[in-house]
């Protein structure tokens, strides 16, 4: 059991949200605080229990049915909301990212209520599905003196997200669809909620985002250097694919 100064990272219904290893993201921010000495505990928050208050809330992808199921569950208790009030930090991706929003379509195009951390609505999406490796440049961050490196993932959506004046865009796109509105940009930031189409899981791919969210979830001006040698080999990977596949759609574009 961990002490009272311990940082809690909640994973939200993984039993839901759980479709394309985004629960990833909350292992990963859980052992890049150890690694520097943080005492963490990770908390699988299954949807049939009480969501639990946390420093850092993840939510992941899913499909329709529990993606509505997962939406209903997080509008019954307040937990979410009022831990945000209070400063907790979120990270949602895909089906999550649309539920923290103000709407998202279910499976039939009917509009469902989201949480409201973001000032976004999400509709149906005519064919084809938004399918494929992302870059994108990010804005500047709350907490960030520089933007942070190009984000590297992978989209499977067929929503299109359209943000309000409320909201910053996540990134700037340079491969892939992400947002429909404003066009060209890619997940939202508002305070310490952020949302992301950005599979991989996205953390794994983007340590520099995982350490701004533990810096904010831990109140710190920044974090001790971590060896990253795999991790900057995965990106340098990942970004080398992606761009070359820039290229070739480029060339046939041209054809």
């Amino acid at each position: 059991m961990s002490g009272p100064s311990a940082l809690r990272v909640a994973v939200v219904y993984p039993d839901l949200l759980g479709t394309y290893g985004d629960g990833g993201n909350g292992l990963i921010l859980s052992r890049r605080a150890q690694w520097r000495g943080y005492p963490v505990e990770l908390v699988q928050a299954l949807s049939d229990e009480a969501l639990p208050t946390a420093d850092l809330y993840c939510l992941g992808g899913g499909e329709d049915g529990p993606q509505v199921r997962a939406a209903e569950g997080l509008l019954a208790e307040p937990t979410l909301t009022r831990a945000v009030e209070h400063g907790a930090v979120v990270l949602a991706v895909c089906a999550g990212y649309q539920i923290v929003g103000r709407s998202f379509p279910d499976a039939d195009g009917t509009r469902r209520e989201g949480v409201g951390l973001l000032d976004a609505d999400t509709v149906k999406g005519a064919p084809p599905r938004a399918v494929g490796e992302v870059l994108a440049e990010p804005t500047r961050l709350p907490g960030t003196s520089e933007p942070l490196p190009t984000l590297t993932g992978f989209e499977n959506h067929a929503g299109r997200t359209r943000l309000g004046e409320g909201v910053t865009p996540l990134a700037r796109l340079v491969l892939g669809r992400g947002n429909e509105s404003p066009a060209g940009t890619e997940g939202a930031v508002a305070g310490r909620v952020v949302g992301t189409y950005l599979h991989g899981p996205v953390l794994a791919r983007n340590p520099a985002l995982a350490d701004l969210l533990l810096a904010w979830a831990l109140a710190v001006d920044g974090l001790a250097p971590l060896d990253d040698h795999w991790e900057e080999a995965l990106r340098y990977e990942r970004l080398h694919m992606a761009r070359r596949s820039r290229r070739l759609v480029a060339r046939l574009g041209r054809s």
